[in-house]
């Protein structure tokens, strides 16, 4: 649109009215916009239009260019801002200046130390290689020179003054550009040693990882070089080695004992036509031939070799020296063996056992009035304690048969003596109980000779003495023979050697962990020792007395608690100390894994008619299952021993687990999940136990006398018996005739011949002696009557249930069953 002057006018955004903008044109360019407001009139410069120029065409020299409505402070106020921003950015610039000027100088620097580095690694390098070139041409020079002394030859006076001359010596020459180029063409591809481009962290690192060759790497190298210019590879000498050989071994270790490559060995075995790999095991033959094959010699050895270390050692005689003698007491039980002890010991040991009897194996020692020391044994005269009345009589000097004078000889006294006999030592008998009324020591007297032990006083050889473990009579006479006899004996031991002893007993302590008494046969048993026992092993941590008093060592027929093992041995189990701890791990690992072998070939059938016929005689035997927790072992062996013998054909009774320690966790899961009763002799079950046992319904016993835990268990057993049913004949009759009746079937006339004939009772139909059919009465009549018995003599009418053959003449038996209870004896 156009107003009157001819100028073009433009509507503004924002809702200007259209006359209020104007725009206008001169020579066809845009200069001004023109906006016309209602109260003034303001010019504004365009954007992208000319700048004015020349002198005074700023707004503040030039007034008439400056834009109306713009004082002068306004305008001085955006020049000074206009004028601090170029100052800033001229400090900017100054900055990034000094800025890239100090980086510069940090990559001269890095630079520089870069290059330091490798002129110092390039001179390195040179000196190893003059010193590497100067060791070579001496050898050459003095091989050369044996060389020549071997062949003498004429050589010209020319040569003969140039070889006498003095060699120059090398002097390093002054590093230059050009051997700086060719380290650097080198280090890019040439050298084997140095490849790739430096870096920062390389040349940091003092080169590519550090790694330098040694003097003894150069020298192999030159010899080998020198090897090769001569004309022939000198092969190392093969060194032969002795190569221990156990009945299997593994590919990889047998390369080992060679120091042969394992694929070696590998490619060797395969050339033989055994496909194997390095984790395979080989027998002893095929490794034999590979042995042979490789140039070795071959030592066969065996598992069982580990246990060289601890044979026994022959003392000399100059280091023997007397030892107390080892004395156990032995006899029936009740027969007054742990009183006699305690009359000797002067300690009351009875009054702490549970039922008045021994159950347990003690260790003692006692000094006497005259100064001897005594070791004394104790074995309970159980019959279920044999094995340990059997290691007392092994590991004992002198046995003690005590005798009750009002007793004579009994079942346990008859074992001691074949104990003794078996031992091959020598027995004293001691008749106690001496006081009471009705004792009688000649009839004991008599009574052993049937048993071929013959006392002094019946013109033998074996001592006897009559005591009172009550009033005291007698002991010094017992004490007298038991030292003649041990001087007789001439006891002696090495002391001064590895300890070697017999446990007695042993048991889980609850705050000591596994404890065994050990009698100390030979040597001494110190703290600190590493021993192995049996199955197990440890270290000597603590050894206690029989007064409970704690000791640094333990000679010769000592008893003591030795504490350390890792678990509890076997009573019997023999102690070894050995040189270090791994021996003893060995021997122990072996020897469980002889026992285990030994138990898996006990129990496994070797044929298919044994498997059927353990099959067929496990369905036909009814079992008790028991778990067995003792306080020490030798109890849980005797229980164990005693729960073997007790049952017969039909039932048996099967000890699932047996242990020495308190009742835990479990052995209830286990009592749950075979349904077994748990039997604790002389222990208890801990808090978590009983609590489980009960929310499972697990029955637990407790028994502190040997005799009550047996019989509970026979009586349990018997009641898997089943009762025995006898037949009891009541009556006999003859069919005289046989009637249909409607309804009934056949009903037999019958003349009861013999006993009564009873509607309850079974019956057999005999036809001629021979047994027909077997069932009951369905129908008792006399006349038309339903009775319950007929007598002898009577007629009746008799209707079998279910079966209906029979004939006149047949016989009818009559029977009745009655269930007897049985027993196990």
């Amino acid at each position: 649109m156009s107003d009157s002057d001819g100028k073009k006018t433009l509507g503004l955004r924002g809702g200007a009215r259209p006359g209020n903008v104007k725009q206008s044109f001169s020579h066809g360019r845009t200069k001004n916009v023109v906006v016309e407001t209602k109260r003034k009139r303001v010019v504004v410069p365009k954007p992208g239009g000319q700048k004015p120029t020349g002198p005074g065409a700023g707004p503040i020299g030039d007034p008439k260019k400056r834009p109306a409505g713009i004082t002068d402070a306004e305008m001085e106020r955006r020049l000074k801002a206009v004028q601090a921003a170029k100052a800033r950015e001229v400090e900017e610039a100054a900055a990034r200046e000094a800025e890239e000027k100090a980086r510069a100088e940090d990559r001269e620097r890095r630079r520089a130390e870069i290059e330091a580095k490798e002129r110092e690694e390039r001179e390195r390098e040179e000196s190893l290689k003059a010193k590497a070139e100067e060791d070579a041409r001496r050898k050459a020079e003095k091989a050369e020179a044996e060389a020549a002394a071997a062949a003498p030859a004429p050589e010209p006076a020319a040569a003969r003054e140039q070889s006498n001359k003095p060699l120059p010596a090398a002097t390093p020459r002054k590093t230059t550009d050009r051997d700086r180029d060719e380290t650097k063409k080198r280090s890019k591809g040439g050298d084997s040693r140095r490849s790739g481009k430096l870096t920062v962290n390389q040349a940091l690192t003092g080169g590519e990882g550090g790694r330098q060759r040694s003097m003894a790497q150069m020298k192999r190298k030159q010899e080998r070089a020198r090897q090769k210019a001569m004309g022939g590879q000198v092969e190392r000498e093969k060194i032969v080695r002795n190569v221990n050989l156990p009945p299997a071994i593994v590919v990889s270790e047998l390369a080992n004992r060679m120091a042969e490559k394992t694929g070696a060995v590998v490619k060797a075995l395969m050339q033989s036509g055994l496909m194997v790999t390095q984790n395979e095991s080989i027998d002893a033959d095929t490794a034999e031939l590979i042995i042979e094959e490789f140039g070795h010699k071959v030592v066969r050895v065996s598992d069982s070799d580990v246990e060289d270390v601890i044979k026994e050692i022959v003392d000399k005689p100059e280091d023997l020296q007397g030892r107390p003698p080892v004395i156990t007491i032995m006899g029936h039980v009740d027969h007054g063996k742990t009183s006699l002890l305690d009359a000797i010991r002067n300690a009351k040991v009875v009054a702490g056992e549970a039922g008045g009897i021994t159950q347990h194996i003690g260790a003692y020692q006692v000094t006497t009035d005259t100064g001897a020391v005594l070791s004394f044994l104790d074995t309970p005269g159980h019959a279920a304690f044999t094995s340990m009345r059997s290691r007392g009589a092994q590991v004992t000097d002198i046995v003690v048969l005590v005798v009750a004078a009002d007793d004579a000889v009994m079942p346990q006294t008859i074992e001691a003596i074949a104990h003794a006999k078996a031992a091959k030592v020598p027995m004293i008998v001691a008749i106690n109980k001496i006081d009471k009324p009705a004792a009688n020591p000649d009839k004991v007297r008599t009574d052993l000779l049937q048993h071929e032990v013959i006392v002094e006083k019946m013109s033998g050889d074996v001592q006897d003495v009559e005591v009172s473990a009550a009033t005291g009579q007698g002991l010094d006479e017992l004490l007298e023979a038991i030292a003649l006899q041990s001087e007789i004996l001439e006891l002696k031991a090495n002391p001064d050697r590895a300890a070697i002893g017999a446990v007695i007993e042993a048991q889980l302590d609850v705050g000591r962990g596994p404890v065994a008494t050990v009698l100390v046969q030979n040597g001494t048993l110190r703290q600190g020792d590493i021993f192995v026992v049996g199955e197990q092993y440890g270290k000597v941590r603590a050894l206690i007395n029989d007064q409970g008093e704690r000791v640094k060592e333990a000679g010769p027929s000592v008893p003591v608690e030795v504490l350390g093992i890792n678990g509890t041995p076997e009573a019997g189990d023999v102690l070894n100390v050995t040189e270090t701890e791994a021996q003893a791990r060995e021997i122990a690992e072996y020897r469980a894994n002889a026992a285990k072998d030994k138990r898996a070939a006990a129990g496994a059938a070797t044929t298919l008619e044994q498997l059927m016929a353990n099959a067929k005689a496990n369905e036909d035997v009814s079992e008790l299952p028991i778990l067995v927790k003792a306080d020490v072992q030798g109890s849980a062996e005797a229980i164990v021993q005693a729960m073997e013998k007790i049952g017969n054909d039909e039932v048996r009774v099967r000890v699932l687990h047996s242990g020495v320690g308190a009742i835990t966790e479990t052995d209830v899961g286990l009592a749950e999940a075979s349904g077994a009763p748990i039997m604790g002799f002389n222990v208890r079950a801990n808090a978590s136990a009983r609590n489980t046992a009960n929310q499972k319904g697990v029955e637990i016993r407790y028994y502190s006398v040997i005799y009550d835990l047996v019989d509970d268990v026979k009586a349990a057993a018997s009641g898997l018996l089943s009762n025995e049913i006898k037949e009891n004949f009541i009556g006999y009759a003859n069919i005289k005739e046989v009637f249909k009746v409607t309804g009934v079937g056949k009903v037999a006339g019958c003349l009861v011949t013999e006993g009564v004939a009873r509607r309850s009772a079974g019956v057999r139909l005999l036809r001629d002696n021979v047994v027909i059919h077997e069932g009951t009465l369905k129908t008792l009549k006399r006349f038309k009557d339903e009775v319950p018995e007929v007598q002898s003599g009577q007629e009746c009418g008799m209707a079998f249930e279910n079966y209906d053959d029979i004939r006149p003449d047949d016989v009818i038996e009559i029977f009745e069953r009655e269930e007897v209870t049985r027993t196990l004896a």
